[in-house]
């Protein structure tokens, strides 16, 4: 059992946290500050999270219990220690903002000058690492504050201030501390292009840091409308999805479409942090020739560009087919070959069967295609096309490099005891539908009487009931279609593309009931259930194990990122959990709630 899940198995989050900040157990993500005018990225912000499959996954959770716990100033010296040297060793360009609580500063057992070991240790240099205040609580001694920053500062730091508009005292904050960089709160950034309200606020705040010698960032950015209003304004610095979300494995360059001003942006939104591929990213642009070349001329093209084994031949814009090198030489060679056929058509030998894929079909289902095509010939090229014109060439051994590299980032972030998609794949599929707007429905499950029927029984029968849920959930689904992911514990994510997901979702219902009576013992199964105690310790009955499932069919169309389906569909969870037994709850709502979910950093 590996050590997430030994943490996730402790009740206490004393303990947890005690092993997390002993062991190491952090993961540091980087999201991208980009510098509008040079079209570049600037720098990153280290995001942390904690082990998943743990109650501390969550560094909104993560840091409360630091701090209720006596342990942040630990904690935060630990998440530094740790983005500076995964900073270092995917030797990212530009600067590193870290996050820093002012509260730690009065501490007593803060102790300066270990971040400025860590960097010494790695040959990283101070001037490159930002210090960035993030305000979670009132801060009233601003002396000490400055006298910090004043340290920092000597040591070769800059200074940035966090959400500059919400919080406590923002303002007082940076008219007291004057720091180098200030950064808007994202609720400033959300819609600016439609309220002329926030565009005054940002202008305000623009205009106050020309004076302060102080340059801004606009946090949040997640549209090109957006991203045009702020540089339009002339803000120096964004960071939003709509250039990269956070990431383990960040971007290291910006696609430099998003950088220009015009509503065409649009058309060219970055996929690229997205875990699924498109036939489209193998494309290979190769002049096509015309179904009126003769062979001859086609022996020249193959003559003069040694490194092509296939040429596309069209008819206008349609394709008709791949000439091959092999076919065409071994003609030529033959006895009389170019007399007898140098002035003929290409058309006359073509291969008109070739592999053709659209340049929108997923990586993975050109996989299957590609393999069946393969087992008929040897070939290792296809042709590319987009609503059935020619666009380009692909090759098989392209496309198998990137198949390879999927299963090696699924494998990283699948679930551990399921081998099931984790919650970053679940993210990224959700975002993935979305943006190429095709309908879904999100199914969330969740098994009800589980921590009584774990506490009984233990954790290796606990286990063999989740593992038991994740095989029908998968036998349930169309693996060609349908998308089962593992939150973690007895949650699961099955986003169903399949139009009958109801019944598949009542057939769920329906094994699991079946299989169920074969975790208990006779007894227990007779008396329909267990005793045991409840979270306050209180002894009472709970009935056997039940499946609650809770669904949603969100109108993609109003919904902007994961974080809005996600909400909506743990609402629907929630209801069906009020439902006795195994439960099926179908949300009727298909619109986000009006505020709007906000990933938190620590």
């Amino acid at each position: 059992m590996n050590n997430d899940k030994n943490i996730a198995m402790d009740g206490s989050l004393e303990n947890c946290l005690e092993r997390i900040i002993r062991e190491q157990r952090l993961t540091a993500l980087f999201q991208p500050i980009v510098a509008n005018k040079a079209g570049i990225i600037f720098g990153y912000e280290a995001l942390i999270r904690g082990p998943s499959n743990t109650p501390l996954h969550s560094p909104v959770t993560l840091f409360e219990t630091a701090v209720r716990y006596g342990r942040l100033v630990e904690l935060e010296l630990l998440c530094r220690e740790v983005s500076i040297l995964q900073f270092k060793n995917l030797n990212l360009p530009g600067k590193l903002f870290l996050n820093a609580s002012p509260e730690t500063l009065f501490q007593p057992n803060f102790r300066p000058g270990c971040t400025l070991n860590t960097l010494k240790k790695i040959g990283l240099e101070p001037e490159r690492v930002v210090i960035e205040l993030t305000e979670q609580y009132p801060v009233d001694n601003y002396d000490v504050v400055r006298e910090a920053l004043h340290h920092y500062n000597n040591m070769g730091f800059e200074i940035a201030i966090d959400d500059l508009g919400a919080g406590y005292a923002g303002l007082r904050m940076w008219s007291e501390l004057r720091p180098d960089y200030v950064k808007i709160d994202r609720h400033f950034m959300q819609d600016i292009h439609e309220d002329k309200v926030k565009q005054e606020f940002v202008r305000s705040i623009h205009n106050i840091a020309i004076e302060l010698n102080c340059q801004v960032i606009g946090e949040g950015v997640e549209t090109a409308e957006e991203y045009r209003i702020i540089k339009k304004m002339g803000l120096e610095f964004c960071q939003g999805y709509y250039f990269a979300r956070p990431s383990a494995l960040p971007k290291t360059s910006v696609d430099t479409n998003l950088f220009q001003n015009g509503l065409e942006i649009i058309q060219h939104r970055n996929r690229s942090n997205t875990s699924s591929k498109l036939v489209g990213d193998l494309l290979q642009r190769i002049t096509a020739i015309n179904a009126s070349s003769t062979i001859e001329d086609v022996a020249q093209i193959f003559h003069s560009t040694p490194q092509l084994d296939a040429l596309p031949v069209v008819n206008g814009n349609r394709p008709l087919g791949l000439v091959r090198r092999n076919t065409l030489t071994n003609l030529m060679l033959s006895r009389y070959g170019r007399d007898l056929h140098g002035k003929k058509l290409i058309t006359h030998f073509l291969d008109t069967n070739p592999l053709m894929l659209d340049s929108q079909l997923a990586i993975e289902d050109a996989s299957t295609l590609v393999s069946e095509k393969m087992q008929q010939d040897k070939s290792l090229d296809f042709i590319i096309t987009k609503k059935g014109d020619y666009c380009g060439m692909g090759s098989v051994i392209d496309l198998l490099k990137i198949i390879t590299e999927l299963q090696v980032r699924n494998a990283h972030y699948a679930n551990p005891l399921t081998l099931l998609p984790g919650n970053v794949p679940i993210y990224e599929k959700l975002d993935e539908l979305l943006y190429q707007k095709k309908q879904f429905v999100i199914a969330y499950c969740d098994l009800d009487n589980f921590k009584p029927y774990n506490d009984e029984y233990g954790y290796e029968k606990g286990d063999q009931v989740i593992k038991g849920l994740a095989e029908i959930l998968c036998n349930a689904s169309n693996n060609e279609m349908d998308f089962v992911g593992h939150i973690g514990g007895d949650d699961f994510i099955i986003i169903f593309r399949s139009v009958d997901w109801k019944d598949r979702c009542e057939l769920i219902l329906q094994q699991f009931n079946k299989q169920v009576r074969h975790y208990y013992k006779r007894k227990d199964h007779e008396n329909n259930g267990i005793w045991s105690q409840d979270r306050s310790g209180k002894h009472i009955f709970f009935p056997l194990l039940s499946l609650s499932i809770g669904c949603v069919r969100p109108n993609i169309s109003d919904f902007k990122s994961h974080h809005e389906v996600a909400e909506l569909a743990s609402d629907a969870k929630h209801m069906a959990k009020k439902q006795e037994g195994n439960s099926l709850y179908i949300e009727q709502r298909h619109r986000p709630h009006n505020t709007k979910i906000q990933e938190i950093v620590a």
